[in-house]
């Protein structure tokens, strides 16, 4: 084969790689990741700034990662959202369009309670409503995945995720203008007040989407509905090789980012940087970069399959949070920051993709809002109580150093990710076999 001709096949090979974009459930699923990424920085970013604006001492802006603890655990009432038919909602939308409606007016009223409070003078009225925002976001993402782990193929889970990601992070950067904007010219609570409104895209989106057409058994008594709804699911997961490898990599792959995310909002307004330059860059080159990150991901997982993309964006996601100990020894330096943030949501993005379509592929219909909110609870553990030391650890060791640790906390994940690639293939539970015979 000829230069040319290779090089016309590999190019055809990626374009059929992006084919899997072009369906109408992918917009149902954008819209989707935009409804889940709305509160998603209300509990952590957003929050952090405007309580460093605030003049709140870092260490307590580290424990205010607790906040997001709900993220944590909300596999304890995933298996309701999974069987649980909701009063009226579930007859007319369907389980999972239900739960989300209801998850989404919680999302509403907690917002605009937060936005109410004050961080400097009542910090835990202001932690309870955060709480409360995190508990119905999470509880909405419980829905949200389960819907798009059941309504795509196992093929198609790499694009969903991509798609998922890109919404997320859509609405990541409005909500990030809004908050670095707007209280220059409005009061806080207005602000946030605003930013609840944002809820409603995701309302308009559950009576735009399709319910998942999924058999449920009918559950006629109390231990068939436990056994269903929360001893079958766990059971499901325990039938694939080095689950316990797989729950730890769940927790770990993405810590390092997480760590650091935690303190990038202070860490920037301590370098110097106004809200309006860190808006520019970050919702200018960082938003691009997440864009094309996040599609880049999609398509690497279409073409190179989820492990080699899992292992190429590991490593490049610990290697560019060094580029932040650059920025802390530069000081006020746009540039710096400009490359730093552009590289580390670039491959964060990447990264993203291949990680939930890895965790999604696990998942089994009619019950993967309990197995992915199991998966994903590890990895908000790690996001939320396991950084919560970040404020104290940043203190303590300075900037620089603080950014080379998040770098070397990534390195488990990865060598958790190596023996899963080489030594625990994925094994289907036996009721999908049963099923599928």
């Amino acid at each position: 084969m000829s230069l040319a001709q290779n090089a016309q096949s590999t190019w055809g090979r990626w374009l059929k790689a992006a084919e899997v974009y072009r369906d109408r459930r992918q917009l149902v699923i954008l819209l989707m990741g935009f409804a889940s990424g709305m509160p998603f920085l209300l509990t952590g970013a957003t929050l952090t700034y405007w309580m460093d604006k605030s003049h709140v001492d870092l260490t307590t802006i580290g424990l205010f990662a607790l906040v997001g603890t709900p993220y944590a655990f909300k596999f304890a009432w995933a298996p309701l959202v999974d069987q649980l038919p909701l009063p009226l909602l579930d007859r007319w939308l369907g389980r999972r369009r239900g739960w989300m409606l209801l998850a989404q007016i919680g999302i509403l009223a907690s917002v605009v309670l937060l936005g109410w409070s004050d961080p400097a003078n009542t910090p835990w009225f202001t932690a309870a409503a955060a709480v409360l925002v995190a508990f119905f976001s999470a509880t909405q993402d419980i829905a949200v995945d389960a819907y798009r782990i059941e309504i795509l193929s196992d093929e198609e889970q790499g694009a969903g995720s991509a798609t998922t990601q890109l919404g997320y992070r859509i609405a990541l950067w409005i909500v990030d203008a809004m908050s670095l904007l707007l209280p220059s010219l409005l009061p806080w609570p207005i602000v946030i007040s605003l930013i609840a409104l944002l809820i409603v895209i995701g309302m308009v989106t559950v009576f735009y989407a399709e319910e998942p057409k999924v058999e449920r058994p009918a559950l006629q008594s109390t231990d068939a509905w436990i056994k269903q709804a929360v001893i079958r699911p766990f059971a499901e997961f325990l039938a694939y090789r080095g689950w316990f490898v797989i729950l730890l990599f769940a927790l770990l792959y993405k810590y390092g980012d997480a760590l650091g995310g935690t303190m990038a909002r202070p860490f920037f307004n301590q370098m110097g940087f106004s809200g309006p330059e860190i808006f520019g860059v970050t919702k200018s080159f960082g938003v691009a970069a997440t864009i094309l990150g996040g599609l880049a991901g999609g398509i690497v997982v279409a073409r190179y399959g989820l492990f080699k993309a899992l292992l190429v964006a590991g490593i490049l996601q610990a290697v560019t949070n060094l580029l932040f100990s650059w920025v802390a020894l530069a000081g006020h330096d746009i540039v710096v920051l400009t490359l730093a943030i552009t590289a580390d949501n670039f491959t964060g993005a990447l990264g993203g993709v291949a990680f939930i379509g890895y965790l999604s592929s696990l998942c089994t219909a009619g019950m993967a809002g309990t197995q992915y909110a199991l998966l994903t609870s590890l990895m908000a553990f790690g996001r939320t109580t396991m950084s919560a030391g970040g404020g104290w650890l940043a203190a303590q060791m300075g900037w620089a150093e603080f950014w080379v640790a998040t770098t070397l906390v990534a390195i488990p994940g990865l060598l958790l990710l190596l023996w899963l690639w080489h030594v625990a293939e994925k094994k289907t539970p036996p009721s999908v076999k049963k099923e599928g015979q």
